[in-house]
């Protein structure tokens, strides 16, 4: 089992949902960026999403696409990200890292030799938001034969139809956004998640994760309540952009993450 199964297996047996928090590695720099990761756990994160700054994130809307930039004007890299999974790996080896983001950098690396640099790192899973179901076999297969799990996004417009194709190659969890548009829109409601979350679970065993739209504990604990957990990003990230210290944006977190434990 991977880190991200055995998380699931464990939270399933607890009868608790997950809480999954999203950060943008190297924002609003390395050291920064790498205490708040640190602390994440202990503000009750069962499982990372680590951004890959990309510079040209076309799934993400204002609050993550200045973070990316942020990121790589500080000098963040496809290296330094990996760099940055090593370092929290010397204090944690349990919580699992889905590292999220865009294809290009991967190709350029070559799919083999990121692979294996990503397993030696530490990552457990991911999420490549511009690969669809039809190019699994660019890197979805291989990353799968190489352990690790390799998370797909289904939306509002998947329909019935188009959700076996999402399916079928999807492992660790099935991450759901909960509107239409870019990340950082408009609030999820809980009333409307419902039923897709039900559609998916009546098509496959994995956990259904909620995100997108989520930015207080009222709404964490209402779309953990329907699912099996959910995700935080932007409001994370508008909490590092302003600067905040790092003992405030965990505190932060850790509100969201006692909405979804207490759901």
């Amino acid at each position: 089992m991977t880190r991200i199964e055995s998380t699931f297996a464990r939270l399933q047996a607890e009868g608790r949902k997950a809480f999954v928090s999203y950060i943008m590695a190297g924002d609003p720099d390395v050291d920064t960026s790498l205490a708040v990761m640190k602390g994440l756990p202990g503000a009750g994160v069962d499982v990372i999403e680590l951004g890959l700054p990309f510079t040209d994130p076309m799934a993400d809307g204002e609050t993550i696409q200045l973070a990316g930039q942020r990121a790589l004007e500080g000098g963040m890299t496809l290296d330094r990200t990996l760099q940055m999974v090593r370092d929290f790996r010397k204090v944690d080896n349990e919580t699992p890292i889905v590292m999220m983001g865009y294809y290009n950098p991967i190709y350029a690396r070559g799919v083999d030799t990121f692979l294996a640099q990503a397993n030696e790192a530490g990552i457990d899973g991911l999420i490549i938001v511009d690969l669809p179901p039809e190019e699994d076999e660019e890197l979805c297969i291989p990353a799968q034969a190489a352990g690790l799990n390799f998370i797909r996004l289904a939306t509002p417009t998947t329909d019935d139809k188009r959700l076996p194709k999402v399916l079928q190659n999807t492992s660790g969890f099935v991450y759901y956004v909960s509107i239409t548009g870019i990340t950082g829109a408009a609030a999820a409601q809980a009333a409307d998640v419902a039923p897709e979350v039900a559609r998916i679970k009546a098509k496959t065993d994995l956990p259904v994760i909620v995100g997108f739209g989520i930015r207080t504990p009222e709404t964490s604990r209402s779309i953990a309540s329907v699912a099996d957990g959910c995700v935080v990003g932007s409001a994370i990230v508008s909490e590092i952009a302003a600067g905040k210290p790092v003992e405030d944006i965990l505190s932060f977190v850790a509100s969201l993450a006692a909405g979804a434990h207490s759901a």
